[in-house]
């Protein structure tokens, strides 16, 4: 177990158990609040969930990378914006399905901006994901709506935030960097979800705090992951969410799937 805690992949599964349990509440909670509302509360409970860690390591917040920081947050801001819209508004397979093109940008972005080297193994891989993908998303056949034009625009900002975040965790503590995502975030979310703003239920709040830590964890996990190892190597286990969240959809929201979507999942 010593030797798991210091592997790459083991904290970076632990982000997607962490990132699939999220989005199963963000479709609760969207239920009763816009998921822009939302995306406000991820933002504010999570950085609540890392006050402690962040007062009690001096020095751990610095303003010497604010130039990359604030690009990572920009296009995390925009990915989150996008990913909780869709996943409230759009299947939960399909809006993964299309989440999972990040992945391939981010490695992809690794190798041509970082220098990556990418081994075979780690392009059969995303190989076979990027067509487990396609049979799921099918081009062509799927209708333009707003929710999956979301999950265009979160792929694309998400694949940005990988090679950011993976340049970051290379100088700066992987903590300060999740930490940053929430701190550079937050007000820019509030400014957003005062056009849409609801009050609450007291019903919803367990779920509002219960995805702010499990942004906080998902962020820590995922920043710990990419300073242990390559954004290549560890990457293509980012499909193990797609089938923790595709039961989600069916055992929990009652989405039905055909059987290219479970080949495609599988």
């Amino acid at each position: 177990m010593q030797r798991l805690k210091h592997s790459g992949p083991f904290w970076f599964i632990l982000s997607c158990c962490a990132f699939a349990s999220m989005w199963v509440m963000i479709r609760l909670a969207a239920r009763h609040l816009h998921s822009f509302e939302i995306v406000f509360f991820r933002n504010f409970l999570g950085l609540l969930f890392l006050l402690p860690m962040m007062l009690g390591t001096p020095g751990l917040i610095r303003l010497d990378r604010m130039k990359v920081h604030l690009g990572r947050a920009t296009s995390g801001f925009i990915a989150t914006m996008g990913t909780f819209y869709a996943v409230a508004n759009a299947p939960l397979a399909t809006t993964l399905a299309i989440n999972y093109t990040a992945p391939l940008f981010g490695t992809l972005g690794a190798v041509l901006v970082l220098g990556e080297r990418i081994r075979a193994r780690r392009i059969a891989a995303l190989a076979v994901g990027f067509v487990g993908m396609l049979l799921v998303l099918r081009p062509g056949q799927l209708p333009l709506t707003p929710g999956i034009a979301a999950g265009i625009i979160s792929a694309v900002s998400t694949g940005y935030s990988i090679v950011a975040m993976r340049s970051l965790v290379g100088v700066d503590d992987s903590r300060a960097v999740a930490a940053w995502t929430f701190i550079l975030t937050t007000i820019p979310s509030l400014a957003v979800a005062l056009f849409v703003w609801a009050p609450p239920p007291p019903a919803v709040w367990p779920l509002l705090a219960g995805i702010g830590a499990a942004a906080a964890i998902g962020q820590l996990t995922l920043t710990k992951a990419f300073s242990l190892s390559e954004a290549s190597a560890v990457l293509p286990l980012d499909f193990v969410r797609f089938g923790l969240i595709t039961a989600a959809g069916i055992f929990l929201f009652d989405e039905t799937y055909d059987a290219l979507t479970l080949a495609g999942g599988a």
